[in-house]
């Protein structure tokens, strides 16, 4: 493997594939509402158990544990303002054999097609620290549409956290309110065939994994029913089986990839239309800034943001950016992972040199947060606080600065990840 590639599975591993070193043995009991254990140590051996148990209308968050082991379950979720979070991300799995054209053969529609069917009325959902997995394929050796997570409807804000979303067929996570769907999703893997990330509306993928294992693509977008729909990805790593292409449309669609890392798997092969005799109103939108091939880097991928709606700095599309004033996860989203997240700056990003303030979405069970900042890759203790931003004072121009959050509970101290940015003086635009 390369040294780029090793640095940069260094970079998205530490927010999405590695789990967090602890200073003291986690927690044995977590702050949640509901806890799944299939011990019969929680409230319910299920998980569906435990979200049946909450109404439909239901409007203060709510946060469904669920603990290690194997949930063979098909979940249906009809109500929102909820956190589903596993206490593993790796073995807290919710796993199903399900394939759509089965499932169709006796149903109307696609709802109970999924391992994880979002009701259409859902709204505020989280799902954290687990993984979902649609297996029929490896189960029955057919590798068509195989739904791990599906939503429709007018069902928005949802964000995936810390998570594995797999499927042995296409259209792996398939998030399909076209006319208002949010999704935010941060630190995933995602895995599957023939478009397996597939969001219609407004989506921001950040510092995750793809693997695609077809020739035919791995994202695809529906943002047809506004011209300022957007699938947006940053800082992210694609791969695939040899040959994979990165994407396509149907409808018309937008897509920006931003730092984002393809492997020398990759193919020679643009992000195209699907249908030329489809009605696009708005024509190919295809932006990139900042990105790169291992083993090459290939013309189409060249930056050409300057071209895009607004001539946007590449700092400047963020989530908060991407929702246009819709939604701003990252200040809004509720504590629900066992660690710190949701760094801002971004890790990997850029800060002005007149200093910035840190900020981060708290572990669960946070009573204090240790904030480690400085030049050094192992930061020094800076202070203990129990709010959730630091000021950083003054910066040297281009200076890496890394920083850490560790998050102190009642049962100890919980070691963050490792995070970095790099001063910058601040472009003048005007």
């Amino acid at each position: 493997m390369s040294s780029r590639a090793l640095a940069v599975l260094a970079v998205v591993g530490s927010a999405c594939g590695a789990h967090p070193r602890a200073a003291t043995p986690p927690p044995r009991a977590a702050r949640a509402d509901i806890v799944v254990a299939q011990d019969g140590s929680g409230d319910f051996r299920t998980i569906q158990e435990a979200l049946d148990s909450i109404p439909p209308g239901n409007a203060a968050h709510r946060i469904v544990l669920v603990r290690s082991g194997v949930y063979r379950e098909k979940l249906y979720v009809n109500a929102g303002h909820l956190s589903l979070v596993g206490e593993d991300r790796e073995r807290t799995r919710i796993e199903f054999a399900e394939l759509r054209k089965n499932w169709r053969q006796d149903h109307p529609d696609d709802w109970g097609a999924a391992v994880v069917n979002i009701g259409p009325e859902v709204t505020d959902l989280t799902l954290a620290n687990l993984t979902v997995r649609n297996d029929y394929g490896s189960r029955h050796g057919d590798n068509d549409h195989q739904f791990a997570i599906r939503s429709g409807g007018n069902a928005t804000r949802i964000a995936l956290l810390h998570a594995n979303v797999l499927a042995d067929g296409g259209d792996t996570l398939s998030l399909w309110n076209g006319a208002s769907g949010l999704y935010y999703h941060a630190d995933c893997t995602f895995e599957g065939y023939v478009d397996y990330v597939c969001p219609r509306g407004w989506a921001y993928i950040t510092h995750s994994r793809f693997y695609g294992r077809n020739l035919t693509a791995s994202i695809w977008h529906d943002g047809s029913k506004d011209p300022d729909q957007k699938l947006v990805i940053r800082r992210s790593y694609f791969d695939g089986v040899p040959g994979f292409p990165l994407g396509r449309n149907h409808r018309d669609g937008s897509f920006y990839l931003i730092d984002a890392t393809f492997s020398a798997n990759m193919a020679d092969r643009p992000l195209y239309k699907a249908k030329a005799d489809n009605p696009y109103l708005w024509g190919e939108r295809y932006y990139y800034s900042g990105c790169r091939r291992e083993g090459g880097d290939f013309s189409w991928f060249a930056d050409n943001l300057a071209t895009a709606p607004g001539a946007p700095a590449a700092d400047e599309v963020t989530a908060a950016w991407t929702f246009a004033g819709r939604w701003d996860p990252e200040s809004t989203l509720p504590a629900v992972l066992p660690f710190a997240a949701i760094p801002r700056p971004e890790n990997g990003g850029r800060a002005d040199t007149g200093g910035v303030t840190l900020r981060w979405i708290p572990g669960r069970d946070a009573v204090r947060h240790r904030v480690h900042f400085g030049e050094a890759a192992d930061p020094p203790l800076r202070t203990e606080q129990t709010g959730a931003t630091f000021a950083t004072g003054p910066l040297v121009a281009g200076r890496t600065y890394h920083w850490r959050i560790d998050t102190v509970t009642p049962a100890g101290v919980r070691r963050g990840h490792a995070w970095s940015f790099v001063a910058a003086r601040r472009e003048n635009r005007s």
